[in-house]
């Protein structure tokens, strides 16, 4: 048996460092050796619950079946693992300091005997890893990153526009990835509010932010779905203060509604979660007479986060995202086209290209106003994401891309990151995919001018709520 011991004390409670190492998915973010790291067992995580962990070798690479044995709450994890190698038990034993929390790591291996003498020869590496792995833990837990700066190669392909967009596919955030800080701050003690998040990429967001511990008020339209999707992200993650609000967003009364309902309450919002939205084809207008993209897509936002900005401006550290797509690279911005009107030039996929770039230009002019109050505003795009809204609104775009299409979960990465990253909140008004700052406009004859998106803030306060 070969023993790999290491100690080190980090400057974060107890509480949030066993928040996190608990999670052992995370060991991708730290331990040099992981690959990548995923839970295999539904529900939280507990004593029973399986993991897999590829990790590199020298020459390949070697899958490990972790079972957590023991979880004592802020004090004790323990892992067995396995592969055709060897078996391992890894203990971590945490404890509170004055200055933070101390960590106990031990992992013994027991090796096969074809490749124990190998091992054995290895010592000094092995003991170099279990250094290197604690390392990598005490850095993740500083949570000290900066932002990441758009990489070289990401720029000169979104100058070149078509390798730019090629990386909206699973490509992209593949090799993004790569380049991911961790992500170890805690969410806890934060109320968070997800619309549009029975499905897709609302749902992914939803459930990995439950996950983390935040609490989450989501908005959804379907009074059932939104009962099944609080129960099967409750059941998942064990995180009982997940709750639904029911609003057709489309409709500014129920807009209001939600507003008032959610101001009574008078709890703070620490992250607006903008991701509501669907694609529509033929043309159709709201039963107040708005044509639904631009209702669902650019108005309901607006009167949604201007409604809520008293409720963000209570959290200590508030954030805005809004999800545009990649879509709006197409478009420029042209108030009096918003509201396509209903003839043969009408395009659902158009309408809400429109939309997205008014978006993105209010996520711009909000963060300017809004500096003062502190409230950072920010949008992502997700790529190209196999989601049921794609399924359902371009069937024919998902025939011809469905094997290079993101995962829901991939796509929602960026939201995630914006939501919970340190780093993520020392910048406003930006445009973020797979966690990387992008341009808001790859070609020029896309940009507008001052007066028009003076023009895009005049149209949409005369649509602001008489309350």
């Amino acid at each position: 048996m070969m023993v790999l011991h290491e100690a080190a004390e980090v400057a974060r409670p107890v509480d949030e460092v066993f928040d996190y190492v608990s999670d052992f998915t995370t060991t991708a973010e730290w331990d040099a050796t992981a690959i990548s790291a995923r839970k295999l067992s539904p529900g939280p995580i507990a004593s029973g619950t399986q993991f897999e962990v590829v990790c590199a070798l020298p020459v390949g690479s070697v899958t490990l079946l972790y079972t957590m044995e023991e979880l004592r709450e802020n004090a004790l994890i323990v892992l067995s693992g396995r592969c055709a190698f060897f078996e391992v038990r890894d203990t971590i034993t945490l404890s509170a300091t004055a200055g933070g929390t101390l960590i106990d790591y031990r992992a013994e291996f027991d090796f096969k005997p074809l490749v124990a003498g190998i091992a054995s020869l290895s010592s000094k590496g092995l003991q170099q890893m279990g250094r290197e792995s604690v390392a990598g833990l005490v850095e993740a837990l500083a949570d000290n990153f900066p932002l990441r700066a758009t990489s070289r190669s990401t720029r000169a392909a979104d100058r070149l526009v078509l390798p730019g967009v090629t990386l909206f596919s699973r490509l992209g955030y593949t090799l993004g990835r790569k380049h991911f800080n961790p992500m170890s701050a805690s969410v806890r003690n934060t109320h968070m509010l997800v619309t549009g998040a029975s499905s897709g990429l609302g749902f992914a967001a939803a459930l990995e932010l439950a996950r983390r511990g935040a609490a989450l008020t989501l908005v959804m339209r379907d009074r059932d779905k939104a009962q099944n999707t609080v129960a099967e992200i409750q059941r998942e993650t064990g995180n009982r203060r997940v709750r639904a609000e029911i609003a057709d967003l489309s409709l500014m009364h129920e807009v209001d509604a939600l507003v008032a309902r959610l101001r009574q309450r008078d709890e703070r919002i620490d992250v607006l979660i903008n991701n509501a939205g669907a694609l529509f084809n033929p043309r159709a207008e709201t039963a107040e007479g708005l044509e639904q993209s631009f209702a669902l897509l650019l108005l309901s936002p607006y009167r949604l986060t201007e409604g809520l900005k008293p409720l963000l401006a209570k959290a200590p550290s508030p954030r805005v995202i809004n999800v545009v797509s990649g879509g709006m690279y197409s478009q420029k911005l042209v108030v009096d086209e918003l509201q396509m009107p209903d003839d043969q030039q009408y395009s659902g996929s158009v309408a809400y290209a429109r939309q997205k770039r008014a978006l993105m230009v209010l996520t711009q002019e909000w963060a300017k106003a809004w500096a003062g109050d502190g409230i950072v505003v920010n949008a992502m795009h997700p790529g190209w994401a196999d989601t049921p809204g794609v399924r359902e609104a371009l069937p024919q775009f998902r025939r011809l891309t469905r094997k290079i299409l993101r995962s829901a979960e991939e796509g929602a990465d960026t939201i995630v990151w914006l939501a919970v990253a340190t780093e993520a909140g020392t910048v406003s008004g930006k445009l973020f995919l797979d966690r990387e700052m992008r341009p808001e406009h790859l070609l020029k004859s896309t940009r507008e001018s001052e007066g028009e998106r003076q023009r895009l803030l005049q149209l949409l306060r005369g649509f602001a709520s008489a309350s």
